[in-house]
């Protein structure tokens, strides 16, 4: 009942029993014995009301959920470790933005369960290793993260200066990973995604200039033609991995694409496969497994493998 108190409260048009059915995973004659509490529970909180779509939705009003310590300790946790790795990775406007969102959590909850639960997710972090891991990152700064987020937000046309050349873009979003690249269209060239690293845009200005984003193009999709964050169009294709006998079962456990098929060989290998870009990443990724993997194709990756440290090879 809390949970589905806290579901029709966040949502504002409320939640239908549709919906309810979905989060839940119930039938919807028990999501309608679900309703029928929460109104009791609740008897001048709800609010009920039919939607364009004709579907009755529920919305609870006015009513401090966050006061009956809904999961508040492992809310918190989880907000704590996303802080902690956000601060890991450099992004300092994220990580401020969830401690905003922490520290609403914790005015909302009762002062003992504030220092309790406050008390458990400080043992949660120092237990899985967040609360001071160590690693390098590349730090971006604040005014360049905002401006992008801005833009994205708009959409606004971006404008900013990237290797001695001013740029200015239709920005599609962000991939994350060792760095962070903006993905965008140039407005000379609108027909071309390109990447663009944030640690080496300066001079970064939103524009209020509005521009019609593509409705079929897909974030995830297009971060899924890489391995990492880096993309190549000329290294983009088919990868074939075999795992040895020994290995076969913890690279089973392992998801190293989206697009990733697996199956198991006659002689207790294991065969993956996906398709994507960026050698040099699975390079780096497939040395920790030493002699216990061959690369079957593309050659290129298969050469790159032989010899991590031929032509002085660095992620762009």
């Amino acid at each position: 009942m809390l949970r589905l108190a806290d579901l029709a409260a966040s949502r504002y048009s409320g939640v239908s029993l549709e919906e309810i059915a979905g989060e839940f995973h119930v039938h919807e004659r028990t999501a309608q014995r679900m309703v029928r509490a929460l109104v009791q529970i609740f008897p001048h909180a709800v609010e009920v009301h039919d939607g364009a779509d004709r579907k009755r939705r529920w919305r609870l009003k006015e009513m401090p959920v966050a006061r009956m310590r809904l999961r508040g300790a492992e809310e918190l946790e989880a907000l704590e470790g996303g802080i902690a790795a956000l601060e890991a990775q450099g992004d300092r406007r994220e990580a401020d933005a969830l401690s905003s969102l922490r520290d609403r959590l914790l005015a909302a909850l009762p002062p003992t369960a504030a220092r309790a639960a406050e008390a458990d997710a400080d043992a949660m972090l120092e237990a899985h290793g967040v609360a001071a891991r160590p690693g390098p990152f590349v730090q971006i700064d604040p005014g360049t993260a905002d401006a992008v987020a801005q833009a994205l937000k708009g959409p606004w046309l971006l404008r900013f200066s990237y290797s001695g050349k001013a740029r200015e873009v239709e920005p599609y979003g962000i991939l994350i990973g060792a760095r962070r690249y903006l993905v965008a269209k140039q407005t000379d060239d609108g027909t071309v995604l390109r990447h663009f690293r944030l640690d080496r845009m300066t001079d970064v200005l939103p524009t209020r200039t509005p521009f019609a984003r593509d409705p079929g193009f897909s974030l995830s999709e297009h971060a899924a033609r890489a391995f990492g964050s880096y993309q190549a169009e000329e290294e983009y294709g088919e990868v074939v991995l075999r795992f040895s006998q020994q290995a076969a079962d913890r690279a089973a456990e392992w998801r190293f694409h989206p697009t990733q098929s697996s199956r198991p060989l006659a002689d207790g290998r294991l065969e993956v496969r996906f398709t994507a870009s960026g050698w040099l990443e699975m390079a780096w990724h497939l040395l920790s497994w030493g002699d216990s993997v061959e690369v079957v194709s593309p050659e290129g990756l298969r050469r790159l493998l032989a010899d991590p440290q031929r032509n002085g090879d660095v992620l762009p």
